[in-house]
């Protein structure tokens, strides 16, 4: 995947290296030139001096190919800003911000709150899918694991998500907030899914989660 990583600080130049560590290749934008020391020694990913919420300055980023885009800058306005221009107008959904939650929840962008700016917590958001879980436990035979729940599951019951001996949510996290699941909850796009699962039915997971866009989440 092509990643656009907004703003070089501390955060921004270690996400940028692991993920093209990872593979993915990576353009970094940030409004100074000396900020883009900060990469790793050998980065080999596209370098952009500029605003990531102007449009040229993200299409010289490679924002047209990509799937995802990290808004780590130290401006909160700045980063809500380049969030919305790649949502409106480039219809990037893989947004990661770590200090508005709430407000893009209101403008309906997918993103989460956290509190610590960690690499690990960017990726889990940008690329849940290369993070296979969270906790296993002794025996290598049940893990936990996150998702972010899929746009149409938002207004179905969660409940219906389990199958019961394979995989059940436990918990979801709704704007910064844990609640524990009970059989009324019901589905917010945003939400973060905590479910525990067996190992070998991580994809049988998967499908459950992808199968609301068919099934109308009914099963």
């Amino acid at each position: 995947m092509h990643i656009v990583v907004v703003g070089c600080g501390r955060v921004g130049s270690e996400l940028a290296g692991h993920l093209e560590k990872d593979g993915h290749t990576v353009a970094v934008v940030d409004k100074r030139a000396s900020a883009f020391r900060r990469l790793p020694t050998g980065f080999g990913g596209r370098t952009v001096v500029g605003f990531g919420f102007d449009r040229d300055t993200l299409m010289e980023a490679g924002i047209e190919q990509a799937g995802a885009l990290a808004a780590v800058t130290s401006g909160d306005n700045s980063n809500i800003m380049s969030a919305r221009v790649a949502r409106e107008t480039f219809s990037i959904e893989r947004i990661y911000d770590p200090r508005r939650a709430a407000i893009y929840q209101r403008l309906g962008i997918p993103t989460v709150a956290t509190v610590s700016w960690t690499t690990d917590q960017v990726i889990r958001r940008l690329l849940p899918e290369s993070m296979e879980s969270d906790w296993i436990d002794a025996s290598g035979s049940v893990a936990l694991v996150e998702r972010e729940l899929p746009a149409p599951w938002a207004g179905k019951l969660l409940g219906e998500l389990n199958e019961p001996g394979r995989f059940t949510l436990s918990a979801v996290t709704r704007l910064g907030n844990g609640m524990v699941v009970d059989g009324t909850l019901v589905g917010q796009e945003g939400d973060i899914l905590h479910i525990v699962t067996r190992l070998d039915s991580l994809d049988a997971l998967q499908e459950r989660l992808d199968s609301a866009a068919d099934t109308g989440g009914h099963h």
